[in-house]
């Protein structure tokens, strides 16, 4: 007499649906077989891992096509209850219940995911019950190296699973799992103890269960790709020690931010200040009274000690005076990154209603304090930052170096010119090469040696270019201060016994934060923010007024016509640095026709232009806090080198 298989028969239906599903789109209803995605050959050179554990829902098809129609593509069954398979698959899953399914299947794992040769109706079963994983002997067939995304994503998870040994979590992009480490606060190259193992697999339970309360499974993201987003927020000590309803209410609170994932164009750019609109007669007639803002400058280091920080700090008090008694502004120091999020808390409990960050370290504390505290605003000084709280500015300084390029360009004799950088992120890409492009312009043999400030040291990198005869350079930009140890400044000439500045780029910070108060004031930033679904990024140029160029005694006249020329372009935006065709070092042209780069292409800049003699440097080669500002912003080349298994 056949038995009543109840749950044979729940799963039978799910088997079927799927099976139609399917059918309906035009896709195969069976599961899919290694041996059709490769070739069989290939598969027999794959090296044997063991026996591990692997998590059942990566397992997506079978070794070969010998029982396809046995399965739907979920796994589930399509053969009748009344056959010999649905009497195993019963007796099997009951067995299941009572004392689980020891017996390791065997698969075989491609592109991270796993195709069975043996175990395929404990698979099912497994499958049916919603089992986390499973023990598995496994041989891996690695992919033949190419330039696939998905080939090059794959040798990454490879490098990050020979030293960690786990392998459920998985990242959606190229550069992820590095940045997961990073985040973590660990070597990518260092070998995890089974209790390091332990601790994070707990972490990523909890944290996917919540995520998949939370909605996560109908977002394309991954869990992986949310949980980084998490760790950089909350950081992955705080993570361990919490429990999945703790870890619900923050992914709530944060939700925009792993949302934006979604999004194709994950940053909006505001190249130019937004106007106020012109009040009605109803709203003249009705106007309220002039509106008052607070606002904190939060400092990582005391001015006298930074450049960089004394042109804030200039930029605030000028934007202080010009707005009178319409703001108050005041100022906050915290120079240990430990302490940030404390700093940035306290200004907020002070009544700050903007926030604003000088510095791409103090990022991620800006960006869990934004979480927290949505009615204020919080600004944080960088670029190509993809977080829906925090908004970015920069000005465009671009524009400026590439003037500076073509004076230097006009003025050699050599054709040897010195450019001293400070970090490989973001947006410094983008000055060198417009500085090289200009003075490419002005003098086609033109060649631009490059040299690191986060390297060798502000002085020592304009000294070394100065010892291989090369005298006129562009150094750093910013103010100097107290304990300074640059040789030169701007645009100088370098000689043997005396050093002429010609011309410097002027960060007018004064004008850029007059006319971000300003828009809080006029509530024009909070239209920007509720008008868009992305990360806002403010980068503004010279036809905003937030940079420009001054020009020293010792430069000619001629020059200083020759200059204004370009000058006047760019402002009016007839002109620009960044015109195609060109090349880069490597031998590829950008671009085929005579067109401007966008904005966005700009920004993301991680190549050199070809008259560039020198490189991007690698991460060990930086400074310590070198090392800090390139976790936050920098160029992929910048960031820990991810090794590539070679495939034996």
């Amino acid at each position: 007499m056949q038995q009543d298989y109840y749950d044979y028969k729940e799963a039978l239906k799910l088997g079927q649906k799927e099976y139609k599903a399917r059918i309906a789109k035009g896709e195969s209803p069976y599961l899919p077989a290694l041996d059709g995605i490769i070739p069989p050959e290939k598969s027999l050179g794959g090296s044997h891992l063991g026996v591990i554990q692997i998590p059942v829902f990566f397992i997506e098809g079978t070794k070969t096509a010998g029982r396809l129609n046995a399965f739907a593509a979920n796994f589930m069954p399509l053969l009748d209850e009344s056959t010999e398979f649905a009497d195993k698959w019963e007796s099997l899953y009951r067995s299941h219940l009572s004392e689980g399914i020891r017996d390791p299947i065997k698969v075989y794992e491609y592109l991270n995911r796993y195709y069975v040769e043996e175990g395929n109706k404990r698979v099912s079963v497994l499958k049916y019950c919603n089992a986390y994983s499973v023990p598995a002997d496994v041989i891996r067939v690695m992919p033949e190296p190419s330039d696939d995304e998905k080939v090059q994503l794959y040798y990454e998870f490879v490098e990050f699973n020979r030293f960690t040994k786990i392998n459920f979590i998985e990242m959606s992009t190229r550069g992820g799992y590095r940045e997961l480490l990073s985040a973590m606060g660990k070597p990518f190259d260092e070998y995890w103890s089974v209790e390091e193992q332990r601790r994070f697999s707990s972490a990523y339970y909890y944290f996917e269960q919540a995520y998949v309360h939370s909605g996560g499974d109908k977002l394309k993201t991954t869990v992986g790709d949310a949980m980084l987003r998490y760790i950089r927020i909350y950081g992955y000590t705080e993570l361990q020690h919490s429990g999945e309803a703790e870890i619900k209410m923050n992914l709530k609170k944060m939700w925009e931010e792993i949302a934006l994932s979604e999004e194709n164009e994950a940053i909006e750019l505001k190249s130019a200040p937004a106007e106020k609109k012109k009040p009605s007669v109803i709203e003249r007639v009705f106007e309220r009274k002039p509106a008052f803002l607070k606002a904190a400058f939060v400092y990582d280091m005391r001015p006298e000690r930074s450049g960089w920080v004394t042109d804030h700090e200039l930029g605030r008090r000028h934007a202080q005076t010009a707005l009178g008694g319409k703001v108050d502004t005041s100022v906050y120091i915290e120079e240990d990154e430990r302490n940030f999020a404390t700093v940035i808390e306290r200004a907020i409990a002070d009544g700050n209603k903007l926030i604003i960050t000088v510095s791409p370290r103090m990022l991620q504390a800006s960006l869990k304090a934004a979480i927290h505290h949505p009615d204020a605003v919080i600004m944080n000084c960088s670029l190509n930052t993809s977080h829906r709280y925090v908004r970015s500015y920069y000005p465009r300084m671009y524009e400026v170096k590439f003037i500076l390029g073509l004076l230097a360009g006009s003025l050699t004799q050599s054709g040897r010119l010195g450019y001293v950088c400070d970090y490989p992120i973001y947006g410094q890409i983008a000055g060198i090469n417009a500085f090289a492009l200009g003075a490419q312009m002005a003098n086609p043999r033109a060649k631009v040696f490059l040299e690191w400030s986060s390297v060798k040291g502000a002085k020592e990198a304009a000294l070394s270019l100065n010892r291989n005869h090369i005298h006129i350079i562009s150094s750093q930009d910013t103010a100097r201060y107290m304990g300074d140890d640059r040789h030169s400044f701007g645009l100088s000439h370098i000689g043997h016994d005396k050093t002429d500045l010609l011309a410097v780029p002027v960060w007018k910070w004064g004008v850029y934060y007059e006319r971000i108060l300003r828009g809080m004031l006029e509530s024009i930033l909070q239209s920007e923010y509720e008008g868009s679904s992305r990360a806002l990024n403010y980068y503004w140029g010279m036809s905003a007024g937030v940079v420009d160029i001054e020009y020293a005694p010792a430069l000619p006249l001629a020059s200083r016509r020759y200059a204004d020329f370009f000058r006047e372009s760019l402002i009016h935006g007839v002109g620009t640095p960044f015109l195609t065709p060109f090349y880069i070092q490597s031998g590829e042209i950008i671009g085929s026709r005579q067109r401007e780069l966008t904005l966005e292409q700009i920004i993301r800049m991680d190549y050199l232009v070809d008259n560039v003699v020198g490189s991007i440097p690698s991460y060990d080669e930086l400074t310590p806090i070198g090392r800090e500002t390139v976790k936050m912003m920098g160029v992929p080349q910048a960031k820990p080198a991810v090794k590539k298994e070679r495939n034996s």
